[in-house]
């Protein structure tokens, strides 16, 4: 018998794989705004040499793809050369041996369809269209634009009130969005070349726990004009606040007891606490808005309504959120024992509580929505609560880390399961949750659906069901005094204007659906401009902050400082601020790991720090 020897990494190998890890990196850190063609070419390169090489269509066909997405980058090409490519890309999809060909080619096809302007303007051009005002990664995904490098370097050297200053020239919330927002700015930070994305989150944080209150600038002076803004959620509250620097009086009309909308009424105090929220409500009621709360707008007895704002103000911001609950429609839901997350968030923001103590609770969905609702029950004095969901965990909608920390409250996350019905006893009480095991199927929409998995449907034992599959939006007054409604949301133009309503603008929940706070007061950024100029001027928001010259300094990889929480012993039991403090050392360390792309790399080579609304 011959002698076997235990083969052990080489050299060689060992470097490929840690070259796979740099390439895995860079491609996380690509930022927006790069060649959508050079970005596909490289990448069919990139799948071309995974290919076995065995059929035609793999290697001959991709290799005329890359040839030919060359001739269009080197302006060898005409616009023939697109639809060339188009069918080679459609014959390799259907012909090629094995899924990796089959897939890159894919990849082309869907660039094609998608950015085919792109391939126009670099034929007959010779450049792209990929031309965006701000490159700066960070920058260039918060949808507020915040200048996220100008204020992390302010955090760096402790100038804690210049960082709420210019985070506050582009978003009115900087406390609560260093506490809830889902900071998409990191998704693309390049920092994840070297070792991972910046906190950005937690550098805000630092700012605001370290500022207190810093005053708000000086109102332009009053041009005389007023806006209505109705709804008094984030949306809402960002445009009265620029609307009132700009010298327009606004006023603010909300159905409810408080401002904040989902602020207040939807995100749980351990995670928003109520004083943290009204350190920036204050700050923008400060300009000057005026409030009227519990005033509904709509045409019954006590209301106010759309007709008599129109005719009193000359323009009017509709921005009233998502603030009702969504039923699965399963049978036996509206028994006692069943609440949509909606109504039990609500329920607890206004004082009162939800009855789930010694409570088995099931709760349906997988957004944050759910996560929220899931560890209020654990705090509500639940006995057992099981997220019941229909795809795999790693497909939850919501932030990875606030599963993680549901789970780790000790909620259990029932994956691929599917609610079928609500069982009920004599008198009506929820006895159980019947479900339908899945198994995880074909890609649909980019993420994996569930499909059948031919296992027996089963009851889940449980007191209460609590359903958190989203948010609705009350439209039926606005539809009958006149402003479009389609799909459900109210239809505006991507600059915040309602067509066919002069001097009617929208924008938030209510447009888009249900969103993210940020985005939500990006819109109202937005709105506030476009009013502005609807209403005759051209008012220009600015910061007298002087950011830091970028420090050369060498730039070794360095583990990134996470926000820490409180024991969760501890704090499974109360409903005070889950997260702690960042130390001072920390603070200096994540701070100093910024790479300033507003100075060096790709973002020196356009948009600078100048923003566009």
């Amino acid at each position: 018998m011959s002698r076997l020897t235990i083969k052990t990494q080489s050299a060689a190998q060992a470097t490929v794989e840690e070259l796979y890890k740099d390439l895995e990196r860079r491609i996380v850190a690509s930022p927006p705004g790069l060649c959508p063609v050079d970005m596909a070419s490289a990448f069919l390169k990139l799948c071309h040499a995974q290919t076995c090489g065995k059929c035609v269509p793999c290697r001959v066909g991709l290799g005329q793809l890359s040839a030919m997405l060359e001739d269009v980058l080197d302006g060898n090409a005409t616009l023939t050369t697109i639809d060339r490519i188009e069918r080679t890309a459609r014959v390799i999809a259907d012909t090629a041996d094995c899924a990796i060909g089959a897939s890159a080619a894919d990849m082309v096809l869907k660039g094609v369809k998608g950015f085919r302007d792109d391939y126009e303007e670099h034929i007959l051009h010779g450049k792209c269209l990929a031309a965006i005002n701000q490159p700066v990664p960070c920058m260039s995904l918060c949808p507020a634009h915040v200048d996220i490098p100008g204020y992390i370097a302010l955090v760096h050297e402790g100038r804690w009130a210049d960082a709420v200053r210019l985070i506050r020239k582009d978003n009115p919330f900087p406390v609560a969005c260093a506490l809830v927002c889902e900071h998409p700015c990191e998704a693309r930070c390049r920092r994840n070349m070297i070792d991972a994305s910046l906190n950005i989150r937690g550098m805000k944080l630092a700012a605001v726990d370290k500022a207190g209150p810093v005053p708000v600038p000086e109102n332009a002076p009053s041009t005389g004009k007023r806006v209505a803004i109705i709804g008094g959620g984030p949306s809402g509250l960002s445009a009265a606040y620029y609307l009132q620097l700009m010298g327009h009086q606004t006023t603010v009309y909300e159905m409810h007891k408080h401002l904040g909308g989902m602020l207040y009424y939807g995100i749980p105090s351990y995670r928003l606490p109520r004083a943290r929220l009204d350190e920036d409500i204050n700050a923008i009621l400060s300009t000057g808005v005026e409030v009227r709360l519990d005033c509904k707008i709509g045409d019954g007895e006590g209301m106010t309504s759309i007709a008599q704002i129109r005719s009193e103000y000359d323009a009017v911001y509709i921005s009233i959120g998502a603030h009702t609950g969504k039923y699965a429609g399963l049978p036996g839901e509206d028994v006692r024992g069943v609440i949509s997350a909606v109504e039990m968030l609500g329920t607890l923001a206004d004082g009162g509580t939800v009855d789930l103590k010694d409570k088995r609770v099931c709760v349906i969905g997988g957004g944050n929505v759910a996560m929220d609702v899931t560890r209020s029950a654990i705090r509500l004095g639940a006995k057992t609560v099981k997220v019941i969901y229909r795809r795999r965990r790693d497909d939850m909608t919501a932030l990875q880390e606030e599963v993680d920390a549901a789970a780790a409250e000790g909620a259990e996350i029932v994956e691929l399961h599917a609610p079928v019905r609500i069982e009920t006893d004599a008198e009506e009480n929820v006895t159980g949750l019947t479900v339908s095991p899945k198994i995880i199927g074909a890609v649909k929409g980019g993420r994996p659906a569930p499909a059948d998995s031919d296992e027996p449907d089963y009851t889940i034992p449980c007191d209460a069901v609590i359903i958190a599959i989203g948010q609705g939006i009350e439209t039926r007054h606005f539809e009958s005094e006149g402003i479009p409604i389609k799909r459900g949301v109210i239809e505006a133009a991507d600059w915040s204007a309602v067509s066919s309503a002069m001097g009617v603008f929208a924008g938030g929940d209510c447009v888009t659906g249900p969103a993210t706070a940020i985005r939500a007061i990006a819109a109202g950024k937005v709105a506030a401009a476009n009013i502005d100029e609807y209403l005759g001027f051209h008012h220009s928001i600015s910061v007298d902050v002087e950011i830091p010259a970028p420090r050369i300094k060498d730039d070794p990889a360095y583990g990134r400082v996470n926000v820490k929480e409180r024991p969760v012993d501890e704090r499974r039991t109360d409903w005070e601020a889950v997260e702690c403090p960042l130390t001072d050392k920390e603070i200096c360390q994540e701070s100093g790991r910024c790479l300033r792309c507003d100075h060096f790399g790709y973002g020196v080579f356009k948009g600078g720090r100048e923003l566009k609304w």
